[in-house]
């Protein structure tokens, strides 16, 4: 394998201090409206979790030169120290995030769905230009809201893990990839499993004429289409599967990015996997029980309470994303390409998708007749933004600051510190390991060996290529992919660590899954053969 190295692009840093490019969530360019809308969402979000556990960071920004995104963190100023710190001690002793997780199950993001679906039921196509351009703002402010949400909730689902994994590596000497595997069946959103879902397949197996339609030939919107209509359980469970996953993002955050109604062959050859059986129910104790043996007797019990806070807040990590702003990105998606094939069939831009790539204001001024960017101008965001990936822009801006002194703070502030470090770098951190002429090697996410042939993927329209048992080879995913899980063997990623949503849905669908390999996009082609390890965490081409 060799790898052909992009041209690299020059990136003024966006501000001052050190700025990190976020590969995992961000492997492409984002649109002009995602450098609008998320920044000021990611700030509020991140401040309100630095603040709510006493974090020493003021919040965390993000800034996109040229559409790569990049990160930075903002110190806490001096005079709040002391009330951080006190913090920190509360969160320990309160265990502050299990009220999170309440909140977040109770109220939070039920609500969530209410908006959504509140949204959702209004047709953007049957609107006037005026009130179209109101929906327009009316999705706009959603996703913001939804994105502030998102971040909100981060540390409930980082700080307990991450709190696990710092003590259990300390008492038993294990990979953190050994430890997370003790998490498998807890979020079962990132297998893609709902009640509607189960309702669906229990309906489709019921109805041997639904059968012979999902499995029939011919267009795939139609056959949804007439699945739908059906009358009956089946059109009742169909409608309500796709009102639940159909305007989601089928991966990534920014609205360029499809939503799973807009691929209906995917859904169906996905449902047809699901009808023929679920992913079998997973009982960890056997190998909680092998883990906890490692651990010294006088931690056992430690080791215990530690686990069953990580387990019982993992969900939260790939749910505040699905239902949150991946949803409001697919309704603003939505709204924005029925403003773009009006403002197309006006002759105003070449083609509806390219009003994705235009601000919110600019969306509204093309739809109202009001100027806006030429359709040369868009076409030129779109055409650079397809173009170029994060592999070609620098990891870093800036000079890093040197890490916290853990040792000078109070226990508990050195613990959260300590347990956030670990979990990001969980998340962002890729293998350092060397590479060989035929195999890769990468992170160990999730167990088990497959072979089978690579389905390299750039960016989610081109999931329609997918086939059952194709070994997904791709940058990164985020929590949304999980609806095409059942027809792969394997995943592969370039970015992102074992808390990654790759990992992380890879484990809880026990697929084989390696990631952070760091260049398998690059070195792969399309329809090699393969053989995924995901015990060893390497990435071997048979043929």
């Amino acid at each position: 394998m060799t790898t052909a190295p992009a041209p690299a692009l020059h990136i003024e840093p966006p501000g001052p201090g050190f700025w990190e490019l976020d590969p995992v969530h961000f492997p492409l360019p984002v649109s002009r409206y995602w450098t609008e809308v998320h920044p000021g969402g990611f700030q509020r979000g991140t401040a309100d979790f630095a603040r709510a556990y006493g974090m020493l960071i003021e919040a965390l920004e993000m800034a996109y030169p040229q559409g790569f995104a990049y990160k930075r963190v903002t110190p806490v100023a001096e005079g709040e120290v002391p009330e951080r710190l006190q913090r920190a001690q509360e969160v320990f002793a309160s265990r502050f995030w299990r009220q999170q997780l309440a909140e977040w199950t109770t109220t939070v993001k039920p609500a969530a769905i209410a908006a959504h679906r509140a949204i959702q039921v209004i047709d953007p196509g049957g609107l006037s230009d005026d009130d179209l351009a109101a929906h327009l703002r009316r999705c706009r402010d959603h996703h913001a809201a939804m994105l502030a949400q998102h971040m909100r909730y981060t540390a409930a689902a980082i700080v307990p893990t991450g709190d696990f994994l710092a003590h259990a590596i300390e008492w038993t000497g294990l990979s953190p990839a050994e430890l997370l595997g003790l998490m498998r069946g807890t979020s079962p959103v990132s297998a893609g499993a709902s009640a509607e879902l189960a309702a669906l397949t229990e309906a489709l197996r019921a109805d041997p004429e639904a059968l012979d339609l999902l499995h029939a030939e011919g267009d795939p919107a139609a056959r949804l289409a007439a699945l739908r209509s059906r009358e009956g359980a089946t059109g009742v469970a169909v409608g309500a599967y796709l009102d639940l996953v159909g305007y989601r993002l089928l991966d990534g955050f920014d609205i360029v990015n499809p939503c799973a109604i807009e691929l209906p062959d995917v859904l169906l050859r996905t449902l047809r996997v699901a009808v023929e059986g679920q992913v079998a129910a997973d009982d960890p104790q056997e190998r909680i029980q092998a883990v906890r043996a490692k651990v010294p007797e006088a931690h056992q019990e430690d080791f215990d309470g530690l686990l069953v806070e990580a387990r019982l807040t993992y969900p939260i990590r790939d749910e505040r994303g699905v239902f949150s702003d991946i949803w409001a990105s697919g309704l603003m998606r939505r709204a924005a390409l029925a403003a773009g094939r009006r403002v197309a069939e006006r002759g105003a831009i070449h083609e509806a998708v390219h009003l994705l790539e235009a601000g919110l204001e600019e969306m509204v001024e093309l739809l109202l007749g009001r100027g806006g960017p030429g359709a040369d101008e868009l076409a030129a965001r779109a055409a650079f933004r397809t173009a170029h990936t994060a592999r070609q822009v620098p990891a870093t801006l800036g000079t890093p600051p040197p890490p916290p002194d853990l040792a000078a703070l109070p226990p508990d502030a050195a613990r959260l510190m300590r347990a956030t470090g670990i979990a990001l770098g969980a998340l962002f951190g890729s293998s350092d390991a060397p590479q060989e002429q035929h195999r890769l090697r990468g992170l160990a996410a999730s167990p088990g060996i497959y072979e089978g042939p690579a389905r390299r993927i750039t960016h989610a329209t081109e999931f329609d290529r997918i086939q059952r048992g194709d070994i997904l080879v791709t940058a990164s995913t985020t929590e949304a992919f999980n609806i095409l899980l059942p027809l792969l063997g394997a995943i592969v990623t370039d970015s992102g660590g074992l808390l990654s949503h790759s990992a992380i849905v890879a484990r809880e669908y026990g697929i084989p899954g390696v990631v952070g390999t760091r260049q398998a996009t690059a070195v792969i082609a399309d329809g090699q053969r393969l053989r995924v390890d995901g015990t060893a965490g390497t990435v071997t081409v048979i043929g």
